[in-house]
């Protein structure tokens, strides 16, 4: 292999600091064979279908949790404050660890760290302990960052350059079926047996706890099933880690306070926010919201598959504009999903019976291209300040721990329906940013755009 291959280091002269180095193989023509690119890419697909499938599971554990503990809106939608805390916290590290041991072995400790999440639910569930789900929550949600944060560029990097959108798509279409199938899976073995709790005041204090530790024990077996499965993962991953390019990064030569003077950014990054606590808050609040007896009284099981219909469709609007954004101008585009994402959220809080349940089903159908192209207009002409943008945006992912938790505190104070409202304000939020960029276009950007650890996606999941 000749040193053209291998590639050249190239440093910064203005600064001395190293910039990303980029290798003939990380731009599409290294050294993998075209036979390992294509088993590394179905690898990236399974892990994207893997960390999908855990996060949207959290949805299910809600109505789950709540009714087990007792739990008001706003103690319960701590689930996802903590799933989503993580994203904030964990980022920044997990971007160093990605330098540091490369792609295969950050992803190989990030599916560890998943399956110690999913093993940390057995305990809590012993115990009948709610902190202790919490903290199984956030170490999962650690494990799904780290391998997010490797996978997206990894998946980028495993073939040509000009292709690595329509690789990115595919990967992040395994993301919407494991949102959509995952509810389904969540139903069915997790809430299929669950009992009515009674009333805490009418038991003892031994009897409710004897009583919550039953009910948590249908948590333990799937999710030490995932965790078995994410293991074999891991394993996989290990073994075949040097087939991946290497990761070599250094500081970027934008400033930072530059960007934080930057208005399209940081609208964007606040519009990044507001999305992925929209899209937490109405995936959350589904199956509490379809039990309710004003709109379709659903038992708690029924509730919780229906679930995968709100993923379902954002699986559908995702690759309906793909084809879209093609032909209409991304700005307006962001308008119209925004404006009919929190018309559905302001219709699903006012109205009953059947039209209540279809109007919060279809937000997902609308949901679905808004984070990919919030995320592109804020970044538009940035040129080598791109990565350092990214890091900031996915820092607002944060919005998902964030906004769930206000809906839960007005759900406890003026109804669940009406807390719908505060994910309506979101999407108007959103609808001005695709307004404002719509108004004052970016320049086109100067360098190809890097990926996102979406899942939220995500979506954010």
């Amino acid at each position: 292999m000749s040193g053209k291959d291998l590639g050249q280091v190239r440093t910064a002269e203005n600064s001395g600091e190293p910039h990303v180095q980029i290798t003939s193989s990380q731009q599409g023509a290294g050294p993998l064979r075209s036979r390992r690119q294509r088993e590394l890419l179905a690898l990236m697909m399974g892990l994207f279908f893997a960390f999908g499938f855990c996060t949207v599971l959290v949805d299910t554990l809600i109505p789950k949790l709540k009714a087990v503990f007792s739990l008001s809106y706003a103690e319960v939608m701590l689930t996802q404050f903590c799933f989503f805390l993580a994203y904030f916290l964990v980022s920044g590290p997990a971007g160093w660890l990605v330098a540091r041991l490369g792609y295969l072995r950050a992803i190989t400790l990030g599916l560890v760290v998943m399956a110690a999440g999913c093993v940390l639910f057995t305990p809590a569930a012993r115990a009948g302990s709610y902190p202790g789900f919490l903290g199984a929550l956030f170490i999962l949600a650690s494990g799904v960052t780290t391998v997010q944060v490797a996978a997206n560029p990894l998946t980028a990097l495993l073939g040509d350059p000009a292709t690595a959108h329509s690789r990115l798509t595919l990967a992040q279409a395994f993301n919407s079926v494991a949102t959509m199938v995952g509810p389904i899976f969540g139903s069915a073995v997790i809430l299929a047996h669950s009992a009515v709790m009674p009333d805490p005041r009418s038991l003892s204090a031994q009897a409710l706890a004897a009583l919550r530790r039953h009910e948590a024990h249908s948590v333990q077996a799937p999710f030490l099933g995932i965790a078995a499965s994410l293991l074999v993962l891991a394993v996989f991953c290990a073994f075949v880690r040097s087939w991946a390019p290497a990761a070599r990064g250094g500081r970027g030569p934008g400033s930072f306070a530059d960007l934080l003077r930057n208005r399209r950014l940081m609208l964007g990054a606040l519009s990044i926010f507001a999305y992925v606590g929209a899209e937490v808050s109405i995936g959350s609040a589904i199956a509490n919201y379809l039990m309710l007896k004003h709109t379709v009284a659903l038992p708690l099981r029924d509730a919780g598959r229906l679930v995968a219909v709100y993923w379902g469709l954002a699986m559908v609007g995702r690759f309906a504009g793909a084809q879209i954004l093609r032909h209409v101008s991304p700005s307006l585009v962001l308008v119209a999903c925004a404006a009919g994402s929190g018309l559905l959220a302001a219709t699903a809080g006012v109205s009953a019976g059947l039209v209540a349940a279809v109007a919060i089903l279809c937000v997902g159908l609308f949901n679905s291209i808004q984070f990919p192209t919030i995320f592109t207009l804020a970044i538009e002409g940035l040129g080598e300040e791109t990565p350092q943008a990214s890091g900031l945006l996915c820092l607002a992912i944060v919005g998902g721990a964030v906004v769930p938790e206000i809906t839960g505190v007005a759900a406890d104070h003026i109804g669940l329906a009406l807390a719908l409202f505060v994910p309506a304000a979101c999407y108007a939020w959103i609808a001005g940013y695709g307004l404002i960029t719509s108004r004052r276009p970016g320049p086109h950007p100067a360098v190809p755009l890097p990926l996102t650890s979406e899942t939220a996606g995500g979506s954010a999941r």
